[in-house]
């Protein structure tokens, strides 16, 4: 029994089948209780990562850094912990490994002493070029302790001839590749970088006179803090003695945020280009509705992922909108089957249906987007099981065919039905009476973008079109980790 419970708690890699969300990130500059306001900012961004989480202060003269695995609810709840993070500049990260395994090594934030003092790094996003800078690095006598891609931008600065800090991560960020988001601690001084595209977010804001860096504005309101700005695509904030300096060492590039922030990472409640998640997420329903071509009962959201757009979809249309499914918020994100007999329950550890509400109707179903369709198929399967007429899917994102190198921890091309299946075979294999996407065209307009006018900033859409920003140098697949092991291995030996 007790190898089962233990079994119980590892991943939930074949229930939890959608996209993955991103880390976050976090940090704070001259500001009484650092470390318990950055436990609370983290604790907002809960949702962007569950293996781990970590903090790092400092107290003018001394760095102090705690990691954990875990939630940060349970991990820096008290007193006692907090203490132990002394100083009133802090950063902080919610761990979602895309590169590099579940070790507590590769936990975040790192730290580092450079001949310019010490660094504290946190990273949101994935290096397109890591693997090929750490095999240049490792032959040039660096040693590697994780296989996190983060520690070879740690690498970077502290190799740098550069004399002071801030151009010594200059030094680094121009050499690394991919969607990145950093926030990074030095001595009294608070540092954050956004990639040239603005791929993955950052945000800033202000409590009373000290300056807060998050990756969504929903760590900000948990704070009382004030949001300010986003930080610009390949910007730099330095912010040092209460003032904050803007560094633009990158060409002006078009901004291109990733598309999923609005459609899924991002919590409800967080403002993304003047709106909030939420609000973007109603417009894709409502968008949706406008092209819907099928009639039915009522409108049926798979929860929590389709709650916004199934709202707008119903309000649009002006039909019913109803829970047929209920969540069951208690199970965690660290679950999975071990066994057959266990496995055949399927989504039901997640979710059930009202049957109350479903029988003998015809549902509109409606999700933010179909990645393996393994959680559709049994969600479909189970709304029938529980006396559905019919049950027509309804997707408010279009057809995902392609992965993502920036951070996304999505499955390779093979494991993505889009890619693999016409929409009437992908129909078939979940089971449903009919299944549509929202177009591309009518996903940029819900959002407020307009893909074929260049006078607006496009998005990072790749997922759907195959359109990628910046071209992966290194292109390793499912190989990625097990080649960034065996060089943390050889550097370590």
């Amino acid at each position: 029994m007790k190898k089962n419970i233990k079994i119980l708690k590892k991943k939930l890699s074949n229930f939890n089948l959608k996209l993955k969300e991103e880390c976050g990130v976090f940090g704070i500059s001259n500001a009484k209780d650092a470390s318990a306001l950055t436990a609370l900012g983290l604790h907002a961004l809960q949702h962007r990562g569950q293996e781990g989480c970590g903090i790092v202060t400092f107290d003018g003269e001394k760095y102090y850094s705690e990691k954990r695995f875990g939630l940060v609810g349970d991990n820096f709840n008290n007193e006692k912990i907090l203490n132990k993070l002394k100083g009133n500049f802090a950063i902080g990260h919610n761990r979602y490994s895309t590169t590099g395994e579940n070790t507590l090594r590769n936990i975040q934030p790192f730290f580092a002493d450079t001949n310019a003092g010490g660094i504290g790094v946190a990273h949101n996003g994935n290096l397109t070029n890591s693997l090929h800078l750490r095999k240049k690095l490792v032959e040039e006598g660096a040693i590697f302790y994780t296989t996190s891609d983060t520690e070879t931008i740690v690498q970077l600065v502290a190799k740098s001839k550069r004399l002071k800090t801030i151009d010594k991560i200059v030094d680094a960020i121009f050499q690394i590749q991919g969607g990145y988001a950093l926030v990074m601690l030095t001595q009294n001084s608070l540092i954050g970088v956004r990639d040239p595209f603005g791929i993955r977010p950052l945000v800033i804001g202000k409590l009373k006179d000290s300056y807060v860096l998050a990756s969504e504005t929903c760590a900000l309101d948990i704070i009382g803090a004030k949001f300010i700005r986003e930080v610009e695509n390949g910007e730099i904030v330095l912010i040092e003695n209460d003032e904050l300096q803007s560094i633009k060492p990158f060409p002006p590039r078009k901004i291109r945020p990733c598309v999923f922030e609005y459609i899924y990472f991002s919590r409800p409640d967080s403002i993304l280009n003047n709106k909030t998640a939420y609000e973007h997420r109603k417009n894709l329903g409502a968008q949706l509705a406008k092209e819907n071509d099928t009639d039915a009962d009522i409108i049926v959201p798979v929860p929590d992922s389709g709650n916004a757009a199934a709202l707008g979809f119903a309000q649009h249309l002006g039909k019913k909108f109803e829970l047929g499914l209920v969540r069951n918020h208690y199970v965690g994100r660290t679950f999975i089957e071990p066994s057959q007999k266990i496995r055949s329950l399927g989504v039901k550890l997640k979710l059930n249906a009202n049957q109350s509400t479903i029988k003998n109707k015809k549902i509109i179903l409606i999700d933010d987007s179909l990645v393996r369709g393994t959680t559709s198929h049994k969600i479909v399967k189970m709304l029938y099981d529980a006396g559905a007429k019919e049950v027509h899917v309804k997707i408010a994102c279009p057809e995902i065919k392609f992965p993502d190198f920036y951070g996304v921890d999505t499955p390779t091309k093979k494991e993505l039905l889009a890619a693999n299946k016409s929409n009437d075979e992908i129909c078939k294999y979940i089971g449903a009476k009919s299944l549509k996407f929202l177009s591309i065209n009518g996903m940029y307009k819900a959002i407020g973008f307009d893909k074929r006018n260049e006078n607006y900033p496009q998005l990072t859409d790749h997922y759907f079109t195959g359109d990628y920003p910046v071209k992966p140098i290194d292109d390793l697949g499912d190989n990625k980790i097990t080649q960034l092991s065996l060089l943390s291995t050889a550097s370590n030996n």
